[in-house]
């Protein structure tokens, strides 16, 4: 690909070919509409398909009916979309379905500000759809990032077969960067039945939490549904087969949390930590650096894969940490998260969603004040 002035919508659309994408669905949205528009034009010169839905819900269930049968899918889309997709999205779990879905964040409620970046959607992609259920969540805080982590995403779908969300935000959507992406990059192909069809069992532990899984169209014929099933894909009622499926569909995820975690942690010995995520992440790093400088012990924790969230990780180092300061483009959503895991009494939050990212200066503010005892 070569040395490249790129932003990181571009790099998304990149990294989804590269990671193998040959079908593509969804419905313009800001601020994520240029992703579909870079694949609309690309997306054919690589053997694939796109197609432009009547809305998100449909889109969803496109790229869910086609990855069954067989092929590498995303849609992109932006918080009042990604709302609209959520049933869906909890079919494609329960039918263990692989497919990427991007949501670009924007600020928020309703239609909000379309051109503006937010950080609303972090406890939605997380806990959206209805029901128990794990879901694997990333979220990149650069141009090379977004290409690394969208191969990422369609290789975590296809191992677990699962969706995957792919958060972004605006600023990060539109940040141009030099970047020179690898010709070469890991990719994850899905495994794919290896008994004869007349032994094929869809949704059997046989093989493991994650059953194999044949296109739609082989000779290995099998029944979908977003009901409760049984190994052989029909619904049941049953509660112990109820709870076993269940078990599973989220075990899969849960008991490899540690294979799927992927977290920055700037000077893990740190005394004091900051937490930010996406585009805000980018000053916080320099906050931390320009702190450093000034003799204060302090570090920074962001994880790249956000769920399954990693507690171990965060817990390790927050322990004997003296403060940690959590800093959001929302009204409070992942502080909730990490109250569970750090002592109550070491956090404080800060967080605004005005449609202005939170600056250097008021993070430095913010710290120097938890640091005072004010």
């Amino acid at each position: 690909m070569g040395r490249s002035l790129v932003s990181g919508n571009e790099a998304i659309a990149l990294g989804a070919l590269k990671a193998g994408l040959k079908f593509y669905a969804g419905y313009p949205i800001t601020p994520s509409s240029d992703i579909a528009e870079i694949l609309a034009k690309e997306l054919p010169k690589y053997g694939g398909r796109f197609i432009q839905m009547e809305d998100e819900i449909a889109s969803m269930g496109a790229i869910i009916g086609a990855s069954l049968a067989g092929l590498k899918t995303m849609t992109a889309t932006s918080g009042p979309g990604f709302s609209l997709m959520l049933e869906n999205i909890g079919f494609g779990i329960m039918v263990e379905a692989p497919c990427v879905i991007v949501d670009v964040q924007r600020g928020g409620p309703s239609t909000g500000l379309p051109t503006f970046p937010a950080q609303g959607d972090l406890i939605q992609a997380r806990w959206g759809t209805h029901g128990d259920h794990e879901i694997i969540v990333i979220y990149p805080n650069s141009v090379m990032e977004c290409f690394e982590l969208t191969v990422k995403a369609f290789n975590l779908a296809e191992v677990y077969r699962t969706p995957v969300v792919l958060l972004s935000d605006e600023i990060i959507a539109h940040l141009r960067e030099i970047v020179e992406f690898p010709e070469n990059v890991h990719i994850v192909q899905r495994r794919k039945p290896e008994v004869p069809p007349e032994e094929f069992l869809p949704y059997t532990d046989r093989f493991g939490d994650v059953p194999p899984m044949p296109d739609y169209g082989s000779p290995y014929r099998y029944h979908t549904t977003g009901l409760a099933h049984d190994e052989t894909g029909f619904p049941i009622h049953h509660p112990e087969k109820v709870e076993k499926l269940l078990l599973r569909i989220t075990g899969k995820i849960t008991k490899n949390r540690d294979k799927i975690g992927d977290i920055e942690i700037l000077y893990p010995d740190a005394e004091n930590f900051v937490f930010a995520l996406g585009c805000v992440s980018r000053g916080a790093a320099e906050v931390v650096e320009y702190l450093r400088e000034k003799g204060i012990n302090i570090g920074l924790i962001r994880p790249r894969v956000l769920f399954p969230f990693p507690e171990t990780q965060i817990r390790r180092v927050c322990d004997n940490a003296k403060r940690v300061f959590v800093f959001e483009m929302n009204h409070g959503q992942i502080i909730h998260v990490i109250r569970r895991v750090v002592k109550t009494e070491k956090i404080r939050w800060f967080g605004k969603s005005n449609g202005e990212i939170i600056t250097p200066e008021e993070m430095e503010k913010v710290i120097m004040e938890g640091l005072n005892g004010n």
